[in-house]
């Protein structure tokens, strides 16, 4: 028989058991099947308990997005206040990285896993909050930069150069992530690689690929 729940360290002890649970079996055999009833057996727990913490499997699934989301943007608050704009790109792409490479359960189910649309109606993360929103903190950055003119002159579309140096930074951490154990090449140094994928987005980019070194 499971523990009961008394106080509320225990309660906030027993969601966050909840919440490592779904993330687990949400990666290992895809959102769409696994059942609230197969989360609560994971932990030996009833069904009947879950549904006290979550009203169905919708709103689990956002917690656990919400919950991995904000703990990504907090990491990077700090990031932020880098005074110059090109250091502060860098600074946030290498901190995206570690976190990726650090929590690799965690990006496997946040940016590896399919999922439907973000539940805007109870989500806790407020879109672009720069406090709460990792992608916000991008776009943030990036504007800066884009603002103070330093992109090449041909690229009007600030948007698009986020989404570039998302996708360099994501590519790089979930090739780690998915085939890092993989013998058939010989895996050069991840840092090396991030480092040089990010040098050579940035260099294409600036008006001044000087500035990168």
């Amino acid at each position: 028989m499971p523990p009961k729940v008394k106080s509320e360290q225990d309660r906030e002890q027993l969601r966050t058991l909840i919440l490592d649970a779904a993330r687990s079996l949400f990666v290992e055999r895809g959102i769409e099947a696994v059942s609230m009833r197969e989360i609560a057996k994971q932990i030996k727990y009833s069904a009947t308990t879950l549904y006290n913490y979550f009203q169905d499997k919708e709103a689990l699934l956002q917690a656990v997005c919400d919950a991995d989301f904000l703990a990504l943007a907090s990491g990077m608050r700090e990031i932020m206040q880098i005074p110059d704009p090109i250091r502060r790109i860098q600074a946030l792409c290498q901190g995206y990285a570690q976190f990726a490479l650090h929590h690799p359960g965690h990006y496997r189910f946040m940016f590896m896993t399919p999922r439907g649309p973000c539940n805007m109606d109870i989500t806790r993360i407020e879109q672009g909050n720069t406090e709460q929103d990792a992608y916000a903190q991008l776009q943030t950055i990036v504007q800066a930069a884009f603002d103070a003119e330093l992109f090449r002159a041909d690229l009007n579309d600030s948007e698009l150069i986020v989404q570039t140096l998302w996708a360099g930074v994501h590519g790089v951490c979930s090739l780690q992530i998915a085939l890092g154990n993989e013998i058939w090449m010989q895996w050069t140094d991840i840092d090396a690689r991030l480092s040089l994928m990010q040098n050579a987005l940035l260099r294409g980019l600036l008006r001044q690929p000087d500035r990168i070194f």
